[in-house]
C-alpha cells in the first residue's frame, strides 16, 4: 500500500501527485454531475455548461501532463491511492 512519487526530481513527483488528486476530484465532480444531469435538477443549458466545464478540465490535466512529461508519474500516484481506496473498502 505505497505511493509511487518520483524521488529523482522531487519537483516532477510532487506536480504529479498534486495532478493525481486532482484527477480524483474531477472524477468525484463528474460523479456528482451524472447524478444531477439524471435526476433533471439541472436545466438544458445548465448541463451543457457543466459539461463543458468537465471537458476544459480534461483538457487542460492532459495538457500539463503532456507540457511536463509526468504522464506516466501521475498514472503511477493514482496506482497507488486506488490501491490504498481498495484496501480500505475491503475492511
Amino acid at each position: 500500500m505505497a505511493i509511487t512519487v518520483d524521488e529523482t526530481n522531487l519537483k516532477y513527483g510532487v506536480l504529479a501527485l498534486v495532478l493525481a488528486l486532482v484527477e480524483v476530484i474531477r472524477d468525484a465532480l463528474r460523479l456528482q454531475a451524472f447524478k444531477r444531469m439524471g435526476s433533471g435538477i439541472l436545466t438544458e443549458e445548465e448541463c451543457e455548461r457543466l459539461g463543458g466545464a468537465l471537458m476544459d478540465l480534461d483538457t487542460a490535466i492532459e495538457e500539463i501532463k503532456k507540457e511536463q512529461g509526468i504522464a506516466d508519474s501521475v498514472q503511477a500516484v493514482r496506482d497507488g491511492l486506488d490501491d490504498i481506496v481498495d484496501d480500505v473498502v475491503d475492511r
